[in-house]
């Protein structure tokens, strides 16, 4: 496990994104930037609606459910976001800025979530990928636990 030049925090993420979205030419616009926004100060992954649902209460206006979707998608297709498919949540990706196989620590308590990067992992599943003949693009491996502050909390 270890972090790279764009290892996002979750303080610092949303900057992050912005930072990387000019370096590399792309244009967050407003609806993309409010869902960053959102995502950044989430203490955990957050589905479409939740999303929706403090867009609306931050701006006092209805917020259209397309136009979450599409701010997602844009910040998963550029590798900013993983799509925890267990739970219908997004999450902020800790080591955007590369392509990569991860693993999502998902809390069972209290609904945090921590990516972690093993290179050897990421190995195995892509030649266990290629023995079949699968070319693996993007991955994400998830695990349900419980995470050391409340294993802590309950000991």
């Amino acid at each position: 496990m270890h972090g790279h030049s764009e290892s996002a925090s979750a303080r610092d993420w949303g900057g992050q994104v912005r930072q990387a979205c000019a370096r590399r030419g792309l244009q967050l616009t407003a609806p993309r930037a409010a869902v960053v926004d959102i995502l950044s100060q989430a203490p955990a992954p957050l589905g479409a609606y939740a999303i929706i649902e403090a867009l609306g209460k931050r701006d006092q206006k209805t917020v259209a459910p397309p136009t979450v979707y599409r701010a997602l998608d844009f910040l998963i297709e550029h590798g900013f976001l993983h799509r925890i498919e267990s739970r219908n949540t997004f999450a902020p990706c800790a080591h955007f800025g590369h392509a990569h196989q991860g693993v999502m620590l998902n809390c069972e308590k209290c609904g945090r979530s921590l990516e972690i990067e093993d290179e050897a992992l990421s190995t195995a599943v892509d030649r266990a990928a290629q023995s079949v003949g699968f070319a693996a693009h993007r991955g994400m491996i998830e695990v349900a636990g419980v995470c050391g502050d409340c294993a802590a909390a309950a000991a």
